[in-house]
Protein backbone atom coordinates (compact mmCIF):
# COMPACT_ATOMS: atom_id res chain seq x y z
CA UNK A 1 0.00 0.00 0.00
CA UNK A 2 2.74 2.58 0.65
CA UNK A 3 4.62 1.65 -2.36
CA UNK A 4 1.38 2.95 -4.65
CA UNK A 5 1.05 5.66 -1.90
CA UNK A 6 4.27 7.23 -3.06
CA UNK A 7 4.19 6.81 -6.37
CA UNK A 8 0.62 8.89 -6.35
CA UNK A 9 2.85 11.21 -4.76
CA UNK A 10 5.26 11.26 -7.22
CA UNK A 11 2.80 11.85 -9.98
CA UNK A 12 0.70 14.59 -7.81
CA UNK A 13 4.39 16.78 -7.48
CA UNK A 14 5.04 16.12 -10.90
CA UNK A 15 1.35 16.94 -12.60
CA UNK A 16 -0.14 19.80 -10.13
CA UNK A 17 2.49 22.35 -11.30
CA UNK A 18 1.29 21.76 -15.01
CA UNK A 19 -2.37 22.22 -14.34
CA UNK A 20 -2.70 24.99 -11.51
CA UNK A 21 -4.63 27.72 -12.59
CA UNK A 22 -5.93 29.83 -9.72
CA UNK A 23 -4.13 31.85 -7.54
CA UNK A 24 -4.21 29.74 -4.44
CA UNK A 25 -3.06 26.52 -6.28
CA UNK A 26 -0.04 28.91 -7.49
CA UNK A 27 0.91 29.81 -3.78
CA UNK A 28 0.46 25.57 -2.99
CA UNK A 29 3.54 24.96 -6.00
CA UNK A 30 5.33 28.14 -5.19
CA UNK A 31 5.52 28.12 -1.74
CA UNK A 32 6.76 24.60 -1.78
CA UNK A 33 9.79 25.69 -4.11
CA UNK A 34 10.74 28.22 -1.11
CA UNK A 35 10.43 25.52 1.85
CA UNK A 36 14.50 24.41 1.88
CA UNK A 37 15.71 27.95 1.58
CA UNK A 38 13.23 28.89 4.43
CA UNK A 39 14.89 25.87 6.93
CA UNK A 40 18.18 27.49 6.62
CA UNK A 41 16.50 30.10 8.81
CA UNK A 42 16.65 27.35 12.04
CA UNK A 43 19.91 27.71 14.12
CA UNK A 44 22.17 24.90 13.30
CA UNK A 45 22.35 23.81 17.54
CA UNK A 46 17.91 24.84 17.80
CA UNK A 47 16.52 22.44 19.25
CA UNK A 48 13.05 21.87 17.40
CA UNK A 49 9.16 22.13 18.16
CA UNK A 50 7.48 20.75 15.00
CA UNK A 51 3.67 21.79 14.39
CA UNK A 52 2.32 20.65 11.69
CA UNK A 53 -0.99 21.89 10.80
CA UNK A 54 -3.48 21.74 7.11
CA UNK A 55 -5.26 24.90 7.31
CA UNK A 56 -5.74 27.90 9.14
CA UNK A 57 -8.84 25.82 11.21
CA UNK A 58 -6.20 23.52 12.48
CA UNK A 59 -3.79 26.13 13.35
CA UNK A 60 -6.35 27.71 15.56
CA UNK A 61 -6.89 23.96 17.67
CA UNK A 62 -3.07 24.04 17.76
CA UNK A 63 -2.11 27.26 18.43
CA UNK A 64 -3.37 27.46 22.16
CA UNK A 65 -1.19 24.45 23.05
CA UNK A 66 1.87 26.10 21.24
CA UNK A 67 1.66 29.14 23.07
CA UNK A 68 1.73 26.94 26.33
CA UNK A 69 4.63 25.25 24.97
CA UNK A 70 6.38 28.34 24.10
CA UNK A 71 5.71 29.94 27.59
CA UNK A 72 7.23 27.20 29.68
CA UNK A 73 9.74 26.17 27.23
CA UNK A 74 11.34 29.42 25.87
CA UNK A 75 14.32 28.46 24.99
CA UNK A 76 13.21 25.88 22.45
CA UNK A 77 12.85 26.97 18.34
CA UNK A 78 9.20 26.74 17.39
CA UNK A 79 7.89 25.80 13.59
CA UNK A 80 5.15 25.65 12.05
CA UNK A 81 4.49 23.99 8.45
CA UNK A 82 0.58 24.12 6.78
CA UNK A 83 -0.15 22.25 3.78
CA UNK A 84 -3.08 25.11 2.66
CA UNK A 85 -2.02 28.14 1.78
CA UNK A 86 -5.05 29.63 3.26
CA UNK A 87 -3.36 28.90 6.74
CA UNK A 88 0.28 29.73 5.39
CA UNK A 89 -0.54 33.24 4.31
CA UNK A 90 -2.84 34.67 7.09
CA UNK A 91 -0.09 32.67 9.63
CA UNK A 92 3.77 33.34 8.30
CA UNK A 93 3.87 36.82 9.38
CA UNK A 94 1.70 37.18 12.38
CA UNK A 95 1.84 33.67 13.91
CA UNK A 96 3.46 32.86 17.48
CA UNK A 97 6.17 30.32 15.52
CA UNK A 98 9.93 31.33 15.26
CA UNK A 99 9.46 29.42 11.79
CA UNK A 100 6.49 29.46 9.29
CA UNK A 101 6.91 27.03 6.67
CA UNK A 102 4.78 25.07 3.71
CA UNK A 103 5.21 21.26 4.43
CA UNK A 104 7.13 19.59 2.09
CA UNK A 105 6.04 16.99 -0.70
CA UNK A 106 5.06 13.33 1.64
CA UNK A 107 8.02 12.04 -0.92
CA UNK A 108 10.69 9.44 0.78
CA UNK A 109 13.74 11.69 -0.54
CA UNK A 110 11.73 14.91 0.57
CA UNK A 111 10.48 13.64 3.92
CA UNK A 112 14.31 12.77 4.95
CA UNK A 113 15.39 15.83 3.47
CA UNK A 114 13.28 17.52 6.10
CA UNK A 115 13.84 15.51 9.17
CA UNK A 116 17.90 16.00 8.75
CA UNK A 117 17.71 19.69 8.31
CA UNK A 118 15.14 20.50 11.20
CA UNK A 119 16.01 17.51 13.48
CA UNK A 120 12.63 18.18 15.40
CA UNK A 121 13.08 17.23 19.36
CA UNK A 122 8.68 16.85 19.07
CA UNK A 123 6.44 16.76 16.04
CA UNK A 124 2.61 17.72 16.66
CA UNK A 125 0.02 17.06 14.06
CA UNK A 126 -3.17 18.70 14.28
CA UNK A 127 -6.48 17.15 14.17
CA UNK A 128 -6.34 14.67 10.86
CA UNK A 129 -2.78 15.15 9.52
CA UNK A 130 -1.96 11.50 8.67
CA UNK A 131 0.90 11.47 6.01
CA UNK A 132 2.26 8.10 5.62
CA UNK A 133 5.99 9.16 4.95
CA UNK A 134 6.64 11.42 7.19
CA UNK A 135 4.65 9.61 9.94
CA UNK A 136 7.04 6.28 9.44
CA UNK A 137 10.36 8.61 9.24
CA UNK A 138 9.91 10.17 12.24
CA UNK A 139 9.33 7.12 14.23
CA UNK A 140 12.45 5.16 12.75
CA UNK A 141 14.33 8.23 13.63
CA UNK A 142 13.05 8.41 17.25
CA UNK A 143 11.44 11.76 17.35
CA UNK A 144 8.53 11.52 19.61
CA UNK A 145 4.86 11.94 17.41
CA UNK A 146 1.64 13.32 19.44
CA UNK A 147 -1.79 14.24 17.67
CA UNK A 148 -3.73 16.99 18.78
CA UNK A 149 -7.54 17.20 19.18
CA UNK A 150 -7.68 14.86 17.02
CA UNK A 151 -11.38 13.31 16.08
CA UNK A 152 -12.38 9.84 14.55
CA UNK A 153 -15.15 8.70 12.89
CA UNK A 154 -16.37 5.08 11.50
CA UNK A 155 -16.10 6.31 7.79
CA UNK A 156 -12.30 6.77 7.70
CA UNK A 157 -10.03 3.89 6.28
CA UNK A 158 -8.67 3.17 9.47
CA UNK A 159 -11.61 1.22 10.40
CA UNK A 160 -11.89 -0.53 7.28
CA UNK A 161 -11.16 -3.91 6.63
CA UNK A 162 -9.04 -3.08 4.01
CA UNK A 163 -7.03 -0.57 6.07
CA UNK A 164 -4.18 -2.69 7.75
CA UNK A 165 -1.93 -0.34 6.87
CA UNK A 166 -3.47 2.84 7.62
CA UNK A 167 -3.73 1.36 11.37
CA UNK A 168 -0.17 0.97 11.22
CA UNK A 169 0.29 4.69 10.94
CA UNK A 170 -1.79 5.00 14.31
CA UNK A 171 1.07 2.84 15.96
CA UNK A 172 3.44 5.68 14.84
CA UNK A 173 2.58 8.41 17.51
CA UNK A 174 3.77 8.48 20.73
CA UNK A 175 0.31 9.45 22.12
CA UNK A 176 -3.30 10.69 20.23
CA UNK A 177 -4.67 13.38 21.95
CA UNK A 178 -8.52 13.75 21.18
CA UNK A 179 -11.82 14.93 21.11
CA UNK A 180 -14.62 12.37 22.68
CA UNK A 181 -15.08 9.50 23.65
CA UNK A 182 -16.54 8.31 20.24
CA UNK A 183 -12.95 8.22 18.88
CA UNK A 184 -11.34 7.28 21.84
CA UNK A 185 -13.81 3.69 21.60
CA UNK A 186 -13.07 3.36 17.80
CA UNK A 187 -9.34 3.42 18.49
CA UNK A 188 -9.29 1.09 21.06
CA UNK A 189 -11.10 -1.23 19.02
CA UNK A 190 -8.73 -1.76 16.45
CA UNK A 191 -5.54 -2.19 19.12
CA UNK A 192 -4.48 1.78 19.53
CA UNK A 193 -3.80 1.76 23.35
CA UNK A 194 -1.65 5.40 23.42
CA UNK A 195 -4.83 7.66 23.43
CA UNK A 196 -6.53 9.51 25.63
CA UNK A 197 -9.50 12.54 25.36
CA UNK A 198 -8.19 16.06 25.64
CA UNK A 199 -11.28 17.46 24.46
CA UNK A 200 -11.15 20.23 21.81
CA UNK A 201 -8.40 23.23 22.07
CA UNK A 202 -10.51 25.60 20.27
CA UNK A 203 -12.84 25.83 23.56
CA UNK A 204 -9.73 27.29 24.81
CA UNK A 205 -8.19 29.57 21.99
CA UNK A 206 -11.91 31.06 21.34
CA UNK A 207 -12.18 31.99 25.22
CA UNK A 208 -9.28 33.99 25.50
CA UNK A 209 -8.91 37.88 25.20
CA UNK A 210 -8.92 39.55 22.17
CA UNK A 211 -7.57 42.72 20.31
CA UNK A 212 -10.50 45.45 19.83
CA UNK A 213 -11.10 46.72 15.74
CA UNK A 214 -11.41 50.37 16.15
CA UNK A 215 -12.93 50.00 12.51
CA UNK A 216 -16.10 47.87 13.71
CA UNK A 217 -16.64 50.12 16.41
CA UNK A 218 -17.21 52.74 14.34
CA UNK A 219 -18.99 50.74 11.53
CA UNK A 220 -21.82 49.57 14.20
CA UNK A 221 -21.77 52.80 16.39
CA UNK A 222 -25.28 52.67 17.87
CA UNK A 223 -27.18 49.84 15.92
CA UNK A 224 -27.22 46.16 16.54
CA UNK A 225 -25.11 44.28 13.82
CA UNK A 226 -25.47 40.68 12.00
CA UNK A 227 -21.97 39.16 11.08
CA UNK A 228 -22.05 36.47 8.70
CA UNK A 229 -18.80 34.93 8.40
CA UNK A 230 -16.80 32.49 6.43
CA UNK A 231 -19.44 32.75 3.99
CA UNK A 232 -19.87 30.73 0.18
CA UNK A 233 -22.36 32.05 -2.53
CA UNK A 234 -24.34 29.05 -1.54
CA UNK A 235 -24.39 30.87 2.07
CA UNK A 236 -24.70 34.56 0.60
CA UNK A 237 -27.77 33.35 -2.08
CA UNK A 238 -29.86 32.32 1.40
CA UNK A 239 -28.79 35.57 2.82
CA UNK A 240 -29.57 38.41 0.33
CA UNK A 241 -33.54 38.09 0.68
CA UNK A 242 -32.82 38.83 4.93
CA UNK A 243 -29.99 41.61 3.85
CA UNK A 244 -32.25 43.90 1.73
CA UNK A 245 -35.65 43.23 4.71
CA UNK A 246 -32.95 44.74 7.28
CA UNK A 247 -34.38 47.17 9.62
CA UNK A 248 -32.45 50.67 9.63
CA UNK A 249 -31.26 50.21 13.26
CA UNK A 250 -29.59 47.11 11.96
CA UNK A 251 -26.26 46.33 9.71
CA UNK A 252 -24.28 43.54 8.40
CA UNK A 253 -20.98 42.64 8.24
CA UNK A 254 -20.09 40.07 5.61
CA UNK A 255 -16.97 38.13 5.33
CA UNK A 256 -16.42 35.98 2.57
CA UNK A 257 -14.36 32.79 2.81
CA UNK A 258 -12.94 33.39 -0.46
CA UNK A 259 -10.92 36.78 -0.99
CA UNK A 260 -10.73 37.75 -4.80
CA UNK A 261 -11.01 40.33 -6.31
CA UNK A 262 -13.51 38.51 -8.83
CA UNK A 263 -15.66 36.80 -6.16
CA UNK A 264 -16.04 39.86 -4.51
CA UNK A 265 -17.20 41.91 -7.03
CA UNK A 266 -19.86 39.44 -7.50
CA UNK A 267 -21.37 39.69 -4.42
CA UNK A 268 -21.37 43.53 -4.43
CA UNK A 269 -23.17 43.75 -7.15
CA UNK A 270 -26.01 41.30 -5.66
CA UNK A 271 -25.95 43.38 -1.85
CA UNK A 272 -28.34 46.66 -1.91
CA UNK A 273 -26.48 49.92 -3.66
CA UNK A 274 -24.90 51.80 -0.84
CA UNK A 275 -22.92 48.48 0.39
CA UNK A 276 -19.03 49.00 0.68
CA UNK A 277 -15.71 46.94 0.69
CA UNK A 278 -13.46 47.52 4.01
CA UNK A 279 -10.46 47.90 1.91
CA UNK A 280 -11.77 50.08 -0.35
CA UNK A 281 -13.76 52.72 2.21
CA UNK A 282 -12.99 55.27 4.88
CA UNK A 283 -13.97 55.61 8.27
CA UNK A 284 -16.82 58.08 7.55
CA UNK A 285 -18.43 56.09 4.94
CA UNK A 286 -19.02 53.11 7.35
CA UNK A 287 -20.45 55.33 9.55
CA UNK A 288 -23.46 55.80 6.79
CA UNK A 289 -23.46 52.40 4.97
CA UNK A 290 -25.63 49.27 6.02
CA UNK A 291 -23.16 46.49 4.66
CA UNK A 292 -19.62 46.10 4.94
CA UNK A 293 -17.65 43.71 2.88
CA UNK A 294 -14.60 42.48 5.09
CA UNK A 295 -12.31 41.72 2.17
CA UNK A 296 -9.19 41.29 4.13
CA UNK A 297 -8.11 37.61 6.34
CA UNK A 298 -7.40 37.88 9.88
CA UNK A 299 -9.86 39.69 11.84
CA UNK A 300 -13.06 37.93 11.67
CA UNK A 301 -12.89 36.29 14.67
CA UNK A 302 -12.45 39.55 16.51
CA UNK A 303 -15.37 40.60 14.75
CA UNK A 304 -18.17 38.69 16.08
CA UNK A 305 -17.58 40.55 19.42
CA UNK A 306 -19.66 43.44 18.22
CA UNK A 307 -22.45 41.09 16.67
CA UNK A 308 -25.53 40.79 18.05
CA UNK A 309 -26.75 37.53 15.75
CA UNK A 310 -24.05 35.36 13.84
CA UNK A 311 -24.41 33.34 10.76
CA UNK A 312 -21.62 31.30 10.14
CA UNK A 313 -20.79 29.79 6.11
CA UNK A 314 -20.42 26.50 5.04
CA UNK A 315 -23.63 24.78 5.74
CA UNK A 316 -24.96 25.46 3.16
CA UNK A 317 -22.72 24.04 0.39
CA UNK A 318 -20.17 21.00 0.85
CA UNK A 319 -17.18 22.88 1.93
CA UNK A 320 -17.90 22.38 5.32
CA UNK A 321 -19.23 24.33 8.17
CA UNK A 322 -16.80 27.21 9.84
CA UNK A 323 -15.95 27.62 13.35
CA UNK A 324 -19.54 28.44 15.25
CA UNK A 325 -17.38 28.45 18.44
CA UNK A 326 -15.97 32.03 17.67
CA UNK A 327 -19.57 33.39 18.13
CA UNK A 328 -20.67 31.26 20.62
CA UNK A 329 -18.35 32.06 23.24
CA UNK A 330 -19.30 35.75 22.21
CA UNK A 331 -22.80 34.84 23.81
CA UNK A 332 -24.92 35.54 20.54
CA UNK A 333 -27.27 33.37 18.61
CA UNK A 334 -25.81 31.55 15.39
CA UNK A 335 -27.97 30.99 12.65
CA UNK A 336 -25.77 28.01 10.05
CA UNK A 337 -26.57 25.99 6.66
CA UNK A 338 -28.31 22.57 6.45
CA UNK A 339 -25.18 20.39 6.43
CA UNK A 340 -23.70 20.26 10.03
CA UNK A 341 -24.17 16.78 10.66
CA UNK A 342 -19.91 15.88 10.77
CA UNK A 343 -19.83 18.82 13.46
CA UNK A 344 -20.40 17.55 17.04
CA UNK A 345 -20.11 20.98 18.57
CA UNK A 346 -23.13 22.56 15.93
CA UNK A 347 -25.03 19.26 16.90
CA UNK A 348 -24.84 19.73 20.41
CA UNK A 349 -25.89 23.75 19.99
CA UNK A 350 -28.40 23.06 17.98
CA UNK A 351 -29.92 20.52 20.95
CA UNK A 352 -29.32 23.67 23.17
CA UNK A 353 -31.38 25.98 21.01
CA UNK A 354 -28.35 28.36 20.93
CA UNK A 355 -27.98 27.64 17.24
CA UNK A 356 -30.75 27.63 13.96
CA UNK A 357 -30.11 25.47 11.14
CA UNK A 358 -31.90 26.48 7.67
CA UNK A 359 -32.18 25.09 4.48
CA UNK A 360 -33.59 27.37 2.05
CA UNK A 361 -33.35 32.00 1.86
CA UNK A 362 -37.28 32.12 3.16
CA UNK A 363 -36.36 30.30 6.16
CA UNK A 364 -33.42 32.02 6.59
CA UNK A 365 -35.33 35.22 6.42
CA UNK A 366 -37.97 34.36 9.09
CA UNK A 367 -35.09 33.07 11.67
CA UNK A 368 -33.17 36.14 11.57
CA UNK A 369 -36.47 38.20 11.15
CA UNK A 370 -37.63 37.09 14.24
CA UNK A 371 -34.21 36.92 16.12
CA UNK A 372 -33.69 40.83 15.56
CA UNK A 373 -37.31 41.55 16.81
CA UNK A 374 -36.97 39.52 20.50
CA UNK A 375 -34.41 40.76 22.04
CA UNK A 376 -34.87 38.01 24.82
CA UNK A 377 -34.98 35.56 22.29
CA UNK A 378 -31.64 36.81 21.01
CA UNK A 379 -30.51 36.41 24.86
CA UNK A 380 -31.43 33.22 25.79
CA UNK A 381 -29.62 31.68 23.01
CA UNK A 382 -26.53 33.19 23.31
CA UNK A 383 -26.54 32.33 26.95
CA UNK A 384 -26.73 29.02 25.79
CA UNK A 385 -23.82 29.16 23.23
CA UNK A 386 -21.38 31.15 25.98
CA UNK A 387 -22.38 28.14 28.93
CA UNK A 388 -21.34 25.17 26.16
CA UNK A 389 -17.94 27.19 25.15
CA UNK A 390 -17.07 27.53 28.98
CA UNK A 391 -18.17 24.12 29.85
CA UNK A 392 -16.31 22.60 27.78
CA UNK A 393 -12.43 24.23 28.18
CA UNK A 394 -9.72 22.65 29.48
CA UNK A 395 -7.99 20.85 26.45
CA UNK A 396 -4.82 22.81 26.64
CA UNK A 397 -3.85 21.85 29.94
CA UNK A 398 -4.43 18.00 29.50
CA UNK A 399 -2.38 17.83 26.79
CA UNK A 400 0.83 20.40 28.20
CA UNK A 401 0.23 18.46 30.93
CA UNK A 402 2.06 14.84 28.79
CA UNK A 403 4.21 17.10 26.53
CA UNK A 404 5.76 19.13 28.99
CA UNK A 405 7.11 16.52 30.87
CA UNK A 406 8.51 15.22 27.63
CA UNK A 407 10.78 18.67 26.92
Amino acid sequence: MRFFYSLAILAARCVVPLVTRSAKAKAFVQGRKEVWKQLENIPKDAKVVWMHCASLGEYEQGLPVLQGLKATNPDYFYLVTFFSPSGYQVRSAHGVADLTTYLPWDTKKEVQRFISRVNPKMALFVKYEFWPNMIAALHNANVPLYLIAGQFRSQQVFFKPWGSSYRQLLKGFKHLFVQNEKSLKLLQQIGISQVSISGDTRYDRVGATKTPLPFMETFVGNRKCIVAGSTWPEDEAVLIDAVVQTPNDWCWLIAPHEINEEKIKILIAKLPQGSLRYTQSEEAERKKCQLLVLDTVGMLSRCYAYGSIAYVGGGMGTSGLHNILEPASEGIPIVIGKNYQKFPEAKALIDLEGVISISAADECTKQLSELMQNDALRTEKGKQNAGFVSQNQGATEKTLSLLNQVL
